[in-house]
């Protein structure tokens, strides 16, 4: 769940542990190990399914600062891999005929509620489930008074004020573009017609059903004590408590329950959620030259036949997916927010490169005078969404992007500055008068510009 983020390097010492099976390959176990001693990642879990058989890799431990080994039960924050569990749902209440994709969503709101059109198109179930319903990412109304827990305090009556004050941008059910907010209200929406949390609906309808003890919102003394701790730009970071909008990323769980999810996902074997899990697979949504095209929530890769979704919370990088003609799935979990999303679609299919982590040489810092880094600060914006404030103290400029913490950055040169936290840089422009009007973020192969607005 999140924008641009900075992606940090840092040398760690962390111990190894694992339960070796000849499923997951040396390749990939090379790389887990690769990515945790280099500083990419602070640990990670990998959980294989092949025809039923499971088998479980595990590199480094719950935390920085001591901690326990990894391993199948440790509990990780999942993201956004709750929007399949909210999919799953609302294909559960489809097929049993108590609401219809094609449902506009005001039906299930309160009448109070004005729920933005475009040109005459109301936003439907399907809409939501599949990220063509033209609300942007984040309400612009989410303004966290905690940014290390920005969506604790996010609240109904804040969504409700953003409904029925947002004006679409864009056509209805025509493009694909990611949205929190629309999975996030879907989930409300999926409590306010069923009378329960959304919670409630996934420990009574998935959880409870197969077997997954440990998937939930509410951290219980048990999980607490296996609970991998999420780290970010070198450091300790805080659990994030998502409420409101449950349903776009607010469970935690455990590789060995998320491959309890996948193979329910993969039987055929009849249960309550058997048909529904099916549907959810199934294209519900295309492009219009039919490039690109997703199921209820979940993507797709290699022409299709890997289906998965990942997850990022504030310290945590999860994937999961599976390959139904190969009968295999897989779930990898890591408690830092560099991306694992390589070693799941290797393990689908070994086409997928491994992306290799690699260390750099330090950057040879200069000193730029206080009147130049004046004219830095600012307001940079990449989307209305998403800005970096640029701020000074004495000779140092410090960069925070939106809800996310302040550090600060160190001249290469007199107008490019990085991060030590992070593998990134960011540019100043200038116009042709010489003022400062934007900058570039220079980060993971992507060169976003922003516009200096302040």
């Amino acid at each position: 769940m999140k924008n641009f983020t900075f992606i940090f390097s840092f040398l760690s010492f962390l111990f190894f542990s694992s339960e070796v099976q000849s499923q997951i390959s040396e390749a990939v176990k090379e790389n887990v190990q690769q990515k945790v001693t280099t500083g990419k990642n602070i640990g990670i879990v990998v959980g294989l399914l092949k025809d039923g058989q499971e088998t479980y890799f595990s590199y480094g431990k719950t935390s920085l600062n001591g901690g326990l080994e990894l391993d199948k039960n440790t509990v990780f924050e999942i993201g956004s891999i709750s929007k399949v569990f909210t999919t799953i749902l609302l294909a559960d209440q489809v097929l049993k005929g108590t609401m219809a994709l094609n449902d506009p969503i005001e039906k299930y709101l309160p009448e109070s509620v004005k729920v933005p059109e475009y040109d005459g198109k109301k936003i439907t179930l399907k809409d939501l489930a599949t990220h063509t319903s033209a609300l942007p990412r984040m309400p612009d109304n989410f303004k966290p008074a905690d940014p290390s827990n920005p969506f604790a305090d996010y609240s109904v009556a804040q969504l409700y004020r953003f409904l029925s004050s947002y004006q679409l941008k864009s056509a209805i059910g025509e493009n694909y573009a990611y949205s929190n907010l629309g999975m996030g209200l879907l989930g409300h929406i999926l409590e306010l017609h069923l009378g329960k949390t959304f919670e409630e609906l996934v420990v009574a309808n998935i959880a409870d059903s197969y077997g997954m003890a440990d998937t939930k919102i509410t951290l219980t003394p048990a999980m607490k004590q296996r609970l991998a701790k999420g780290h970010a730009y070198g450091q300790e970071v805080a659990n994030w408590d998502i409420i409101t909008l449950a349903g776009a990323g607010g469970l935690r769980s455990t590789a060995s329950d998320m491959l309890k999810f996948i193979q329910a996902n993969l039987s055929d074997k009849e249960t309550s959620l058997t048909a529904a899990m099916k549907r959810s697979h199934a294209p519900a949504f295309k492009n219009g030259d039919g490039t690109f095209q997703i199921g209820l929530g979940w993507h797709y890769s290699n022409n299709g036949s890997v289906v998965w979704h990942n997850g990022g919370t504030g310290g945590y990088k999860t994937f999961t997916g599976f390959h139904k003609e190969r009968n295999m799935g897989v779930v990898v979990l890591a408690n830092s927010i560099e991306s694992v999303d390589d070693i799941g679609l290797h393990l689908l299919d070994a086409t997928n490169q491994l992306v290799v982590p690699q260390k750099k040489e330090p950057i040879k810092e200069v000193e730029v005078a206080v009147e130049i880094l004046e004219t830095y600060v600012g307001n940079y914006a990449f989307t209305p969404d998403f800005a970096i404030e640029i701020t000074r103290d004495e000779k140092q400029l410090f960069a925070q992007a939106t809800g996310q913490q302040k550090f600060p950055i160190f001249a290469s040169s007199e107008s490019t500055f990085f991060l030590k936290v992070v593998e990134a840089n960011v540019v100043f422009e200038k116009d042709e008068e010489g003022k400062v009007n934007g900058l570039t973020l220079n980060q993971n192969g992507q060169s976003p510009k922003a516009k200096k607005v302040e």
